[in-house]
């Protein structure tokens, strides 16, 4: 039985094209070819108006979205194409609505399927039962392979052998272990980031203080060459994840984010990367390797890091803002325990401290506690400078100490900065000196690469 008809002739054949990952399209190019060929297939049925929808490449197929696939549901909907290509029918579809979606469409405007196998008319009883079946088992089929692979991920996780990257600072033994990584530079730059977050207290006090004095700091780079360690400025980002991640207490954790999926325009939405409590991550080993720090100093930071937020409720101790009150988030109220706010009247430092969380929250017109900040403020700064008075000469020289050492420290970055670019200088004369001097194609080259060894900016200390 000839199931194509001189109206599906008369109409366009579209070919499907998809794999379903980035890495697919890099190492599985054979299977693109395959599909890719199907073009030729639909000529030599009898098609002359043959289009290629390739819009999906790199995407999933189960359930996301995917505009290729909306743009062959359109011109199955207008009637404009009269067949449907695909290498099989997991390439359409890895889950049971887009699959049945497409069968009823192309049932409705009578639209052929043609795959490797065969050719299909989803009006026929028997091609519709087939078609079905073959979508069931497509979706099957995903599901177990992505369960197969959770649970060996999971089972090697939970070994604390599961790396998918390797954080700046480490490197992996022959053994497949984590390792301190042997550049001196790259040691000194991180110890330096915990002892000044020890010294300041805040992130961002840290970020600001190294990109001031000029320091940078290690960032791990994924590209064509492999993992390449990079020297940047850093910012906040790049701060807050060296003194969060709990590798550099020597732990290994594995299941620290997770994912939502919710439903927006009729399509599943997944948001990955979203942070879980540390009760809910899946694998934690402590003295899983060598830390730069110790687990009770990587808690520390983290208490230290959560109580200087502003913006996570009353009940968080929260930072010292700016203002006029000299106690400006320090103060609670001693009704109800809530921070108490500051209210400010004009640029003469005249504030009031008020609790009205009663009143903001509970619609009570009340106010637990309302008073200026002059007499309060005045009677802390004189028990505050009476306790340290005698402390005083201890504490300036204990502050020159630590001026000196920062200057030290900074000192140390630049030296060591100029030792790397030393060396990749010397590198780039010893390439150049190897290279026959008739081989152009070479040394031309080297001549082009060579650049003078950049330039360090002096210390201010």
């Amino acid at each position: 039985m000839n199931k194509i008809s001189a109206d599906h002739l008369s109409r366009t054949a579209c070919v499907y094209v998809r794999q379903s990952t980035v890495d697919q399209l890099a190492n599985n190019p054979e299977s693109r070819r395959r599909q890719y060929a199907l073009e030729t297939r639909a000529r030599a049925l009898g098609w002359v108006n043959v289009i290629v929808i390739d819009d999906d490449l790199g995407r999933s197929g189960g359930g996301t979205a995917r505009p290729g696939f909306e743009r062959l549901l359109t011109a199955i909907c207008t009637g404009t194409a009269g067949a449907v290509f695909a290498i099989e029918a997991s390439r359409f579809a890895r889950n049971g609505r887009d699959w049945h979606t497409l069968i009823e469409f192309c049932a409705l405007v009578n639209c052929l399927i043609i795959d490797e196998d065969g050719i299909y008319d989803p009006k026929l009883i028997n091609d519709r039962l087939l078609l079905g079946m073959k979508g069931t088992f497509s979706e099957l089929e995903l599901s177990i392979l992505r369960q197969r692979s959770q649970e060996a991920r999971r089972l090697k996780a939970a070994r604390g052998d599961l790396y998918t990257t390797v954080a700046v600072g480490y490197v992996r033994s022959s053994d497949d272990r984590l390792e301190l990584d042997p550049d001196k530079r790259v040691h000194e730059a991180l110890y330096l980031v915990f002892r000044k977050f020890a010294d300041f207290g805040s992130v961002r006090q840290v970020a600001v203080w190294l990109s001031e004095e000029g320091i940078e700091t290690p960032v791990a780079v994924y590209g064509p060459q492999g993992r390449i360690v990079e020297w940047r400025l850093p910012g906040y980002g790049t701060i807050h994840r060296l003194l969060t991640n709990p590798v550099y207490a020597g732990a290994y954790a594995f299941g620290r984010t997770g994912s939502q999926t919710r439903i927006k325009a009729d399509r599943k939405l997944v948001k990955r990367g979203v942070r879980r409590p540390r009760e809910a991550w899946e694998v934690l080993i402590r003295d899983h390797h060598e830390g730069y720090i110790s687990w009770e100093e990587y808690e520390r930071n983290q208490n230290i890091i959560s109580g200087n937020a502003n913006m996570k409720g009353q009940m968080v101790k929260g930072s010292v803002r700016n203002g006029g009150g000299l106690l400006v988030g320090l103060l609670r109220c001693g009704h109800c325990g809530r921070k108490l706010r500051v209210l400010h009247n004009g640029l003469r430092g005249v504030a009031r401290y008020v609790c009205n969380e009663a009143s903001a929250s509970h619609g009570r017109r009340i106010k637990c506690i309302a008073f200026g900040n002059m007499r309060i403020d005045a009677a802390v700064s004189a028990e505050v400078l009476r306790v340290i008075a005698p402390l005083g000469l201890e504490a300036a020289l204990e502050a020159i100490a630590d001026h000196e050492r920062a200057g030290t420290e900074v000192l140390r970055q630049k030296e060591l900065a100029m030792q790397q670019a030393r060396y990749e200088a010397d590198r780039a004369h010893r390439q150049y000196d190897a290279v026959d001097p008739t081989n152009r194609l070479v040394a031309g080259d080297l001549e082009r690469r060579r650049s003078p060894m950049p330039t360090v900016r002096r210390s201010r200390h």
